[in-house]
């Protein structure tokens, strides 16, 4: 047990000395950050479906996988205690109608654990939730470039508990504190006959980000005949405020042309609270999902997922965007996805036991920019490769897909997401045997 704990967080720390900035998206811009988690490493290499639950892996978009049953293949033991990480490396090429660059991230995703209490099971872990990392710049008619920074993003702590109602329905909660900051910039590079002149103007944001938040699952197998299994799944997330503090202040600079490192000469803090601007709520809309597959269990599985988000109701007074051309619209995501193993028994064959996955989604990210809607699609492979004892296993995932459009002078991104996680498993309770 000790063993094992020691390798989850020595994965975690590792992933987090490669770690960079959460995202390199210009989407990311806008509202509090490009979304982030979206499902463990064996969701997504299946397309982002989260509805296939058991009791080797952790779900953490639906509650209700924590409940459980006894495992036949432990004499009708208890499951085991579940610990999992997992971090990706996203490579991306941005490109508008006239140019293109590349950039590239390396992020921790997740880290979880699962603890089995009969037909209760219950969970607690840590995620970033959104990402915020931009570098842009606009070049206005009249002479004059603006230049646009920020980074941060919101994580998400939570405790899950999930009951088995019955021998085919479960039923959980997430019960999830969210917190974090976003930091902005904003500099006007004014030129006077060609060079640059000698004071600008920056103006600096930040908001300290918290608040909490709870999703409700539901999970539901039944045998349909020997073989075959029926698979479905609902989550609800309520909406919910975030409590926003934040802080603004102009700097006047002078700027090193050749590095273009600034220099602050003095800094001017504006008083947000005559503007009621110094709290603000910030709302997250509510969030639906429902799913449906069939299988045989330990065998194969397919399946196919909605979620709907009323991104239409985001607000927050402090990010209401300057320009007319960015609004919000509600937001769903399709997925379809599945996995085969050869045979989960064949202790000969090690590749016989390998969990194959694959899938596709598609995404309506609720962002609508120039009355364009920003749009994703991604297409998705993985493998689950036992490790250790036949429970535990390392999952590898890849990805490849796109995000925007060049049309209106937006930019699109064409992404490579490379993703990786340990799910280890123990016994947490063992039945003592005599003779």
């Amino acid at each position: 047990m000790i063993k094992k704990l020691v390798i989850v967080f020595i994965a975690f720390f590792a992933i987090q000395s490669f770690a960079q900035e959460g995202t390199s998206s210009p989407y990311s811009f806008y509202g509090i950050g490009s979304l982030k988690f979206k499902g463990t490493v064996e969701n997504r290499s299946m397309g982002g479906l989260s509805i296939y639950t058991d009791s080797t892996h952790v779900n953490l978009r639906n509650p209700a996988s924590y409940g459980g049953d006894d495992l036949s293949i432990y004499n009708n033991e208890g499951r085991p205690m579940t610990f999992s990480v997992g971090g990706g490396h996203t490579s991306t090429k941005l490109k508008n109608a006239s140019d293109s660059d590349r950039t590239s991230t390396s992020t921790f995703d997740y880290i979880a654990i699962s603890l089995p209490l009969g037909k209760l099971g219950v969970g607690f872990g840590l995620m970033p939730y959104t990402s915020v990392g931009y570098k842009l710049e606009n070049y206005g008619d009249d002479g004059i470039s603006t230049k646009y920074k920020g980074e941060g993003g919101v994580n998400k702590t939570y405790f899950s508990a999930g009951y088995q109602i019955t021998k085919d329905l479960s039923f959980g909660v997430d019960l999830q504190y969210n917190f974090g900051n976003i930091e902005g910039s904003t500099v006007e590079y004014v030129y006077n006959d060609g060079d640059l002149v000698q004071y600008q103007t920056r103006e600096d944001n930040r908001s300290d980000l918290s608040g909490l938040s709870y999703n409700l699952g539901v999970s539901y197998k039944t045998k349909l005949n020997k073989n075959l299994e029926l698979v479905s799944g609902v989550t609800f997330s309520p909406k919910s405020d975030l409590k926003s503090k934040n802080q603004r202040a102009i700097n006047t600079i002078t700027i090193d042309a050749s590095t273009e490192q600034e220099f602050v000469i003095n800094t001017l803090e504006v008083n947000l609270q005559e503007a009621d601007l110094k709290e603000t709520d910030l709302v997250i809309p509510a969030k639906f999902s429902f799913g449906v597959g069939l299988g045989q269990p330990r065998k194969w599985f397919v399946g196919v997922e909605s979620v709907f988000q009323e991104t239409s109701k985001f607000s927050n007074a402090l990010y209401a965007s300057s320009s007319a051309e960015t609004t919000y619209e509600n937001a769903n995501t399709f997925s379809f996805g599945g996995f085969y193993i050869p045979d989960y028994n064949a202790y000969r064959s090690y590749l016989k036991r390998v969990v194959y996955r694959a899938g596709f989604r598609t995404e309506k990210t609720g962002l609508v920019i120039n009355g364009e809607s920003i749009n994703e699609f991604g297409i998705s492979f993985g493998v689950g490769l036992p490790v250790g004892n036949i429970l535990s296993n390392a999952n590898l995932g890849f990805e490849i897909g796109k995000r925007g459009t060049t049309d209106k002078n937006l930019i699109q991104e064409n992404f490579i997401n490379f993703q990786l996680s340990l799910s280890l498993n123990d016994r947490w309770f063992q039945k003592s045997k005599y003779d």
